[in-house]
């Protein structure tokens, strides 16, 4: 009996040990760029909620819509303020996306909901009319179009966030909303500015 106990501890502490390792290393590498202080989730978080899942599958087609949006802003912008606001959107944004993307893998929950969320129906999203007509825009009339679509988008975004805060889980992913609530807030402040002067 002592014979068979032993060698079967070892190889369990073993088995977790490299269990261990690995999960470490799955984690160590992808959250480099991310300007809003919120850290890493640790993958196989046992702490995160369908909240949680919900924010990170909602706020990744939400974030690449406004990345669209600042990208448009680099040639079609006239207003030297909204293009420097649009760059920030685009750094900050842009790698929250791969963030959202590495919890979401973590948590071996899929990008998208099943069934696919209604781009529509998601909080401040433009419609494609919407995004076609800023595309097809240029000079003061894009500067107005993407201002007022922004501050709708982030308004989108900063409910979305408030309800992470109150409703998630994991605690980066909180810290992570409540980092878009406060960024996104400063910046409908700045666009409204903006667009009170166009």
């Amino acid at each position: 009996m002592k014979s068979t106990t032993l060698p079967r501890r070892a190889f369990l502490a073993g088995v977790t040990a490299v269990t261990a390792l690995v999960l470490t290393a799955a984690c160590g590498g992808d959250m480099g760029g991310m300007d809003h202080g919120a850290k890493p989730t640790t993958a196989g978080s046992a702490t995160f909620t369908s909240a949680d899942v919900t924010f990170a599958q909602m706020m990744i087609p939400h974030h690449q819509q406004a990345v669209t949006m600042a990208t448009l802003a680099e040639t079609r912008a006239a207003d030297p303020e909204l293009k420097r606001i649009a760059a920030a959107i685009k750094d900050a944004q842009a790698p929250e996306i791969t963030t959202m993307t590495g919890w979401l893998s973590a948590w071996k929950q899929p990008t998208t909901a099943a069934g696919g969320h209604d781009m529509g129906g998601m909080p401040g999203m433009l419609t494609a009319e919407e995004l076609a007509a800023l595309t097809a825009a240029s000079g003061v009339a894009f500067d107005r179009l993407f201002a007022r679509g922004m501050i709708a988008h982030h308004n989108g975004a900063i409910a979305m966030a408030r309800d992470e805060q109150s409703r998630g889980g994991d605690a980066d992913a909180r810290a992570l909303a409540a980092a878009i609530e406060k960024g996104q807030t400063a910046e409908v402040a700045a666009l409204r500015k903006i667009l009170d002067r166009l």
